[in-house]
């Protein structure tokens, strides 16, 4: 699988090369030598051959839809059939540069909460297995009356001697399944309508991928696309189910002579804001919808940058706050019986 920073590559460097003159089949033969992933190389190799062979780039490059996204190649399509393939692949390099740096943000977010659930998981899980377990033994022996806390710490202790490894093994199961079953069409637009529920990181998802939208519509539009193709293509790029049904619902308003707002709508207000809808309106009115969309990214991109940025420092607190309360209950729950033993005892 070729990641998007092999792509951002392809098209950076295969930009720089035919500005300098470069033949475009040299020029992948030059890609071909500096790339290292072995099914990278294998298709540039093949796109190569399709070139020589007297296909278009973009011919040559729908080839592999799988890796080269309808939006790159409609780019790339302009561009050759406008005499320009250098400055759309400059531009296209640019874009996706954009589009890069914009997922890296979203991902550093996530990155925070997602280390510390995984290290709280993985010390609770060791705890349980193997520690609590060892307490049972040492309470039970203590002829006192232990608080609920204590019983209640005990209680699960028990049960993870018990069944602790049957439970941690369903658990990692069920794990495994739920990442393998959610790459099936029918439970993804579940996930996909619920991922924008979730506080705090509901906003920052839904507004990435409407910066990302908004941007690929500008655009293709702003490159001579018309607007109904643009919507296609963008639709098709859209990772989202629900969004992808949202715009495909929006195009076929447009067809039946609705405003293309008014499609965006009456599908979802939640999901296309009512700024959204509003500046997709004043677009068409003015007849320069690339701009609106454009405005739009870059709007929906400054979000994000915010979002990104509160997200930690909100988090934190919670995050220490439900560790504290965790280790709090444990230790009160351990201490607890010890000091009543050793009261009992002076």
């Amino acid at each position: 699988m070729i990641s998007h920073k092999d792509i951002l590559f392809f098209s950076k460097n295969i930009a720089v090369l035919m500005k300098s003159g470069v033949p475009l089949a040299e020029a992948l033969e030059i890609l071909h030598s500096q790339v290292t992933s072995n099914t990278f190389k294998r298709v540039i190799k093949e796109i190569k051959r399709s070139v020589e062979n007297g296909n278009s780039l973009a011919k040559a490059l729908g080839e592999h839809r799988g890796m080269f996204d309808p939006f790159f190649i409609g780019i790339v399509t302009i561009g050759e059939e406008s005499g320009t393939l250098d400055e759309s692949l400059s531009f296209l390099s640019s874009e996706l540069s954009k589009d890069y740096y914009l997922r890296q943000k979203i991902q550093g977010a996530l990155l925070y909460p997602g280390i510390v659930f995984s290290a709280t998981f993985v010390m609770g899980g060791f705890i349980s297995l193997f520690i609590l377990p060892q307490l049972v033994t040492f309470f039970d022996n203590l002829d006192i009356p232990l608080p609920l806390s204590t019983q209640i710490l005990l209680g699960f202790a028990k049960i993870m001697n018990s069944y602790g490894i049957l439970i941690f093994s369903i658990l990692g199961v069920s794990i495994i399944l739920a990442f393998l079953s959610i790459k099936l069409r029918p439970i993804k637009k579940l996930w996909d309508k619920f991922v924008f529920s979730f506080p705090l990181f509901g906003d920052l998802l839904l507004y990435g991928y409407l910066a990302r939208i908004s941007k690929n519509v500008g655009v293709l539009v702003k490159s001579g696309v018309p607007l109904p193709k643009s919507l296609a293509i963008v639709a098709e790029t859209a990772e989202n189910i629900t969004l992808e049904e949202g715009i495909q619902y929006a195009l076929v308003q447009l067809k039946k002579g609705k405003r293309l707002s008014k499609g965006f709508e009456e599908y979802n207000t939640h999901l296309f804001t009512p700024l959204f809808t509003k500046m997709i309106e004043t677009g068409e009115k003015t007849g320069k919808v690339d701009e609106a969309c454009m405005y739009l990214g870059a709007y929906y991109e400054e979000e994000v940058d915010t979002i990104a940025k509160n997200l930690t420092t909100v988090l934190e607190p919670i995050l220490l706050l439900i560790i504290g309360l965790v280790v709090g209950f444990v230790a009160l729950a351990i201490i607890g019986p010890i000091y009543s033993l050793t009261g009992s005892i002076q």
